[in-house]
């Protein structure tokens, strides 16, 4: 073989990607796509094709040099396409007779006998004015039928008898199912694989055959009719009925399980068996999904999950209210401090002490979908009312909150502050944000529509989290405020603008905090149960959660947590950390962060009824709406 040949197949090789055809490139014609051909009949190898004809005049157009000094060859025999050519012995620059009827066999599977114009053989590296396929990236060889060669191809193909296969459709190649693409197929794009980018990531831009269209903004799925789009793209690279050839596969797949040599975006699938690729091949296999409607999708989910964050991992779960059990476990994101969820229910945002980052994420499948830096190491977040934006405290000196757009994912405005933030909160009328901060000990309130800060308390001890009253038209009328140091809470009066009393919880039962190290932080985890009738207190040092009646603020008991004794003997309490309930306010859920766990507790009968064992100190623990609720 010539070295100019050699060089040619080498560089064919090597500058193959995940369907990229760079545009102005002279080397676009290195890259061929048999593969990607068009849904059409196949005749079989036992059609009336004359093979002499084929050996004399057609084979030798495989060898032939085109622009940029590449020929058929160059691909097609070392790249698992439809037309695979047989390698040539070494120093011949012809195939065997042997050689020449296998590759026969290959093109004929390519060709209608009989019709020119619906086989695949002539249609694919014609130019699509011309009645060709929409693309090959190897190159438009004709221009016109009138092309010498095409026209020599035509009356081969011609001279052939139709064969009773040929004569019909065939019926092998199984269609394409959109419904199937669009719930197993099109998410795998969105995907974040460990040490990957994704596909996503490059296969939005114009260079690329293998085109995906760009998210709406704000979006974390695609529309309908970006989904068709989508779907009339990856079909023009997949062989209906035919995994191992369809190039939608194959392209990300290993070389050593079978795979392309050489993928831009690297070896997405290591094996045939991973879950991703097993489902691709299932759709170019012909299966089928069932059309999910608005209705079924409700239906099938609950109207809220019980959402908390691993702030010892990267994980954060999700408890289905319904069985109280862990139905999600979300994991990529280091040191999660809040989480919350956008106003359709598809995405989750949550920070990110590590990153410092708010992170944007797929509710569903939990892939990244977004890393938006901040402007400082963040910790709880919330959103305003209609869920546009989503304000995160900073805890870095000298304190600010990031208002981010869910829109457009980027900061629109810091709000500075005159202490770090710790955690931060939507007032129940959605008109203000309350912002604490454990160093400035002050609550900061902050108008949701002119996101600027119009009041504030101050405090002998650093504020930790905080609950809300109601008042009979909706407003705010007390602001309920667990501190440092401190087993009990205090509680400001809205309209007042100023702290009007302090309860202390219960001394016993107690003891508890020593040993857990958290006498700083002796009561931490409050919330008013939906209804707005009772107001529950987390105890360390009591290691209970204590009820207290609304408005009157008398006690009403507590429940004990759950505990542990050590080899020493010395009995270690549940370091309870947050309080959410279920919609309904019939269940609370407490965050045990010292021994694993969630408490799931019975406001009515003030019982414990189950212990849930979740990951490494879970604390924030919300009730995010997903269903029905969050629209």
């Amino acid at each position: 073989m010539s070295p100019a040949k050699s060089a040619a197949i080498f560089l064919s090789v090597t500058v193959l990607c995940f369907f990229p055809l760079i545009k102005g490139n002279s080397h676009s014609q290195l890259l061929t796509f048999a593969s990607a051909l068009p849904h059409q009949a196949e005749s079989s190898p036992s059609s009336t094709l004359d093979f002499e004809t084929y050996r004399t005049q057609i084979e030798p157009i495989f060898l032939k040099h085109r622009e940029g000094d590449v020929t058929c060859y160059g691909c097609h025999s070392v790249l698992q396409t439809r037309m695979k050519l047989q390698t040539l012995d070494s120093g011949s620059n012809t195939w065997t007779e042997a050689q020449s009827r296998k590759n026969f066999d290959a093109v004929s599977k390519l060709v209608v006998p009989g019709r020119p114009t619906q086989s695949h053989f002539l249609l694919h590296p014609l130019a699509p004015d011309a009645g060709g396929d929409p693309q090959h990236t190897g190159g438009k060889f004709w221009k016109t039928q009138n092309d010498p060669e095409w026209k020599m191809i035509a009356a081969w193909v011609l001279k052939a008898s139709p064969t009773e296969a040929s004569a019909t459709p065939s019926q092998s190649q199984p269609p394409l199912d959109l419904e199937f693409f669009r719930q197993r197929v099109q998410p795998i794009f969105l995907e974040f694989r460990t040490g990957h980018a994704r596909c996503y990531s490059c296969h939005t831009e114009t260079n690329n055959n293998f085109r995906l269209q760009k998210l709406s903004p704000g979006l974390s799925s695609w529309t309908d009719a970006q989904t068709r789009l989508n779907f009339q793209s990856a079909s023009r690279h997949v062989v209906p009925g035919d995994p191992t050839t369809s190039r939608l596969l194959l392209h990300p797949l290993a070389p050593e399980a079978g795979g392309d040599p050489f993928h831009s975006g690297g070896r997405q699938f290591f094996s045939k068996n991973d879950s991703s690729w097993v489902a691709m091949s299932e759709w170019v296999m012909g299966a089928k999904a069932e059309p999910l409607t608005s209705q079924k999708t409700m239906q099938s989910e609950p109207d809220a999950l019980i959402y908390f964050v691993n702030n010892a991992a990267d994980t954060a779960e999700a408890i289905d209210p319904a069985t109280n059990s862990v139905v999600q476990v979300i994991s990529g994101v280091e040191v999660p401090h809040g989480i919350n969820i956008s106003r359709d229910g598809a995405r989750l945002f949550l920070s990110s002490e590590a990153d410092q980052a708010l992170v944007v994420l797929e509710r569903k499948s939990g892939c990244v979908l977004a890393r938006i830096a901040l402007s400082g190491r963040p910790n709880n977040l919330t959103m305003t009312k209609d869920r546009s934006l989503v304000l995160v405290g900073i805890r870095s000196a000298p304190g600010a909150v990031d208002v981010i757009s869910t829109d457009s994912l980027k900061v629109v405005k810091t709000i500075p502050m005159t202490g770090e933030v710790h955690n931060i909160f939507l007032t129940p009328d959605g008109k203000y944000v309350v912002a604490g901060s454990i160093e400035g000990k002050e609550a900061t309130v902050i108008d949701a529509r002119t996101l600027e800060p119009v009041w504030s308390v101050k405090f002998d001890r650093g504020v930790r989290p905080m609950a809300f009253e109601t008042a009979e038209d909706g407003s705010t009328k007390r602001i309920f405020v667990q501190l440092s140091g401190y087993n009990g809470f205090a509680f400001v009066d809205f309209a007042k603008r100023a702290e009007v009393g302090r309860i202390n919880l219960p001394d016993t039962p107690g003891g508890f905090g020593i040993l857990a190290g958290r006498s700083a932080v002796p009561s931490h985890g409050i919330g008013t149960q939906p209804g707005g009738k009772k107001l529950w207190i987390a105890s360390t040092e009591a290691n209970a959660v204590f009820a207290y009646s609304l408005p009157g603020l008398e006690l009403l008991g507590h429940v004990d947590l759950p505990k542990t004794r050590r080899p020493d003997n010395s009995v270690l309490g549940a370091v309870p950390e947050w309080i959410a309930f279920s919609i309904d306010g019939k269940i609370m859920y407490v965050t045990d962060s010292g021994l694993m766990l969630v408490s799931v507790i019975d406001t009515d009968t003030m019982k414990e009824l189950k212990e849930i064992p979740v990951g490494q100190v879970p604390k924030r623990i919300y009730t995010l709406p997903i269903g029905s609720s969050s629209r």
